[in-house]
């Protein structure tokens, strides 16, 4: 009632004194963009160096345009280190995580969202409290684990070990819990199982959180370095951020070409954001509104 309130008073401020409102506005789009460009600077000098030669890399002051475009440092950058296995290897496992976290994540959200069985609540509770046991803690035993099933240094090692996830089931949830019952309820009426129920209504409705869950799952895996370097030893088997290392060492004094690989590693997951981003803006915006 007091939100409603406050936010019933802040329109009748803005109403009553226009002037303020669009001062208040106009700051706010000043701060907005300082912080954009603030936060796009590294990006834009890290584009402008990756075409350029490596003495003018630090040249100052900054020359943000090159004077001459070297796009050949894009294509050394492929026979310096096997990065195209790298990133087969990193889109394998990304892929395939991000596929089977979201189908394990709805099937577990709609369970404990929609079904009623002894024992939900609390087992849904221990299962979220896992999210705050740091990952150092249970390292080892899994580790181990991984060794005694044969999936050491092996790429299904990094699937096993990432199909599962509580923030996935979390914000599944969240956000099944805002699709009203009465829809379930008619559809067990009509005859329709839990399996139909969750293809039938629950994902065609739930479209902005599995883009979320997408976002957040693919962008981890492409981006995840100790599990790959810690669980992959064998130079096929590694990924683009293991092999990013491995490219810094060879070649630490070529900064355009570490530049060039650094930029092509981050376009997969800028590619998935751009395509995802007003289901992921939405996503966030509804699965945070319920608990």
């Amino acid at each position: 009632m007091s939100q409603a309130v406050a936010t019933t008073k802040m329109r009748q401020i803005r109403k009553d004194n226009p002037v303020a409102a669009l001062i208040g506005k106009t700051l706010l789009y000043i701060v907005l963009i300082g912080v954009s460009i603030f936060t796009l600077i590294p990006f834009v000098w890290m584009i402008s160096s990756s075409l350029k030669l490596d003495r003018e890399v630090f040249v100052y002051p900054i020359r943000w345009i090159p004077e001459t475009f070297h796009w050949e440092n894009f294509r050394l950058i492929w026979e310096k280190v096997p990065l195209l296995t790298y990133f087969k290897n990193t889109a394998f496992i990304a892929i395939v995580v991000t596929f089977l976290q979201t189908l394990t994540s709805s099937f577990a959200a709609y369970a404990f969202a929609k079904l009623n069985f002894k024992g939900r609540d609390t087992l849904f509770l221990a299962y979220i409290a896992t999210i705050a046991v740091p990952w150092q803690a249970y390292m080892l035993p899994q580790f181990i684990m991984m060794r005694s099933m044969g999936l050491y240094d092996t790429l299904w090692a990094m699937v096993v070990l990432q199909a599962f996830s509580a923030f996935g089931v979390f914000l599944m949830r969240q956000f099944y819990q805002s699709i009203p019952t009465d829809l379930c309820e008619a559809a067990r009426i009509d005859g329709l199982s839990e399996y139909g129920i969750w293809a039938r209504i629950m994902l065609p409705l739930s479209k902005a959180a599995i883009a979320t869950l997408v976002i957040f799952t693919f962008v981890g895996t492409w981006n995840d370095y100790m599990g790959p370097m810690i669980y992959l030893t064998r130079d096929v088997n590694k990924t683009v951020q293991v092999g990013l290392r491995r490219f810094i060492q060879e070649n630490s004094s070529d900064y355009h070409l570490i530049m060039a690989a650094s930029l092509c590693s981050l376009l997969p997951v800028s590619i998935v954001f751009l395509c995802l981003q007003k289901y992921f803006i939405e996503g966030i915006a509804t699965s945070g509104l319920k608990g």
